[in-house]
């Protein structure tokens, strides 16, 4: 089950979705665009109710969802087997960048287009990648992209890291500008069984890298499935 990132729209997992072909049963959830639903405790509940009914569950929680994935793994141990993050964190992971209070009470959250693609693309940016990227964010309100923004700047799941049982896979992306590798090490800090691969890629490691990424979780959901 993938979570997306702060989009919450699940258009940026296409060319992942794609690389994984048959090789497992994926399903995408989607937040709402609009509407108060915004907090990380109102969508976690919105996840919880996308479960699928039957079968062991792997959760790949993506930037963003990467605490929903661990606090929803955490309260459901006897479905989720296994756990993929990428580029995420269990806890704000720019604590020292006061402006991003001021971004998340800004008219609009997000700076230009050109300067959106360079944080999350970088040089591998390709005019198809740009424009998923434009049609994920189109239809979200900016006031919805603030309120995960504040969500992001007060959550906490080290806890619910602590308490997972499960194997974690961290897909790291080396050339990330929004998550550090301090925020990758806090992880490892507090999840017991976590693996961590790491990939030449900028944030949107599962856009610019779908095969490579989607080799690394199929061999991840045989190991955590094979009984």
């Amino acid at each position: 089950m993938l979570l997306p990132g702060m989009d919450g729209t699940g258009i940026l997992f296409e060319p992942f979705v794609a690389s994984l072909g048959d090789k497992c049963s994926v399903s995408v959830v989607s937040y709402p665009p609009s509407g108060g639903l915004q907090t990380y405790a109102g969508l976690q509940d919105l996840a919880a109710w996308a479960l699928p009914h039957e079968g062991p569950v792997v959760l790949l929680g993506e930037s963003f969802s990467g605490p929903i994935a661990i606090s929803l793994a955490a309260a459901n141990p006897q479905r989720v087997v296994g756990v993929v993050l990428c580029c995420t964190f269990v806890r704000n992971p720019r604590p020292g960048l006061r402006w991003l209070r001021g971004l998340a009470s800004m008219p609009s959250p997000l700076p230009p287009s050109p300067i959106v693609s360079a944080m999350l693309l970088g040089r591998f940016a390709t005019p198809r990648l740009r424009q998923i990227l434009r049609d994920a964010l189109v239809n979200v309100k900016p006031e919805v992209l603030r309120a995960r923004l504040r969500a992001v700047i007060s959550v906490d799941v080290r806890a619910q890291a602590r308490a997972l049982k499960v194997p974690v896979l961290y897909m790291k992306a080396t050339g990330d500008r929004l998550v550090p590798s301090s925020a990758v090490a806090e992880v490892a800090q507090h999840c017991r069984d976590m693996t961590i691969q790491s990939f030449d890629a900028p944030h949107c490691l599962l856009q610019v890298a779908p095969e490579e990424t989607a080799k690394a979780v199929a061999v991840f959901i045989e190991k955590v499935t094979e009984s």
